[in-house]
């Protein structure tokens, strides 16, 4: 157990902390028409709902027995950084719907309110495979202080979401939201009113 929970934080600190090598192919995620359209089609479908009524009920069993989770799912709850990992590899879903719900988690936290800060894409050529990360990062709304002591809102904290393949196959999609623990910020709001939101109807 010690090693599953070790495995699952290093999962959530690669995000924060510097790759050791610098990628091969940086550029910005830019959707084309045709998959902005897939993706309108896909918020109506059958399993979009599947995937979100799956992920909600698991997040709810976490909350009662989280002994009893699918192994596909691992959730990490820390003072500074709650979030989930979805095994994808664990799963029968092709690219194209775990592509849209990447997306789709976006667009729920610009719906709180938040603000894009960077949607990426890097490639690093691995030892023995082509690694290639997609990620959305996104900040709290601006807000200037009215006065010298008031506290700056964080909303959930900055938020980090991730889509790892390697050679071309899912691997994982990580959601991390991390808060600062600081003098000058509110503490960060309660991580299951933002799964609330992420996975409403």
């Amino acid at each position: 157990m010690k090693n599953l929970w070790q495995y699952v934080k290093s999962l959530f600190q690669e995000a924060e902390q510097s790759s050791p090598s610098q990628p091969s192919i940086h550029q910005l995620i830019e959707r084309s028409t045709e998959e902005k359209e897939d993706f309108l089609r896909w918020k109506e479908s059958l399993v979009s709902r599947r995937m979100l009524n799956w992920l909600n009920e698991q997040y709810v069993q976490y909350l009662i027995n989280p002994d009893n989770l699918d192994e596909a799912i691992d959730f990490l709850k820390t003072p500074s950084a709650k979030g989930f990992v979805v095994h994808f590899g664990k799963t029968r879903y092709p690219r194209r719907e775990v592509v849209h719900l990447f997306d789709f988690l976006k667009e729920r936290v610009l719906q709180q309110g938040y603000r894009p800060y960077v949607s990426d894409t890097r490639t690093y050529n691995r030892p023995a495979w082509v690694e290639t990360v997609q990620r959305h990062y996104l900040k709290p709304p601006s807000q200037l202080r009215q006065l010298p002591k008031e506290k700056f809102d964080q909303k959930y904290g900055n938020i980090t979401i991730q889509l790892t393949e390697q050679d071309g196959r899912i691997m994982y999609l990580k959601f991390n939201a991390t808060s600062y623990k600081d003098h000058l910020f509110a503490d960060a709001e309660d991580f299951k009113d933002l799964m609330t939101a992420l996975l409403a109807a």
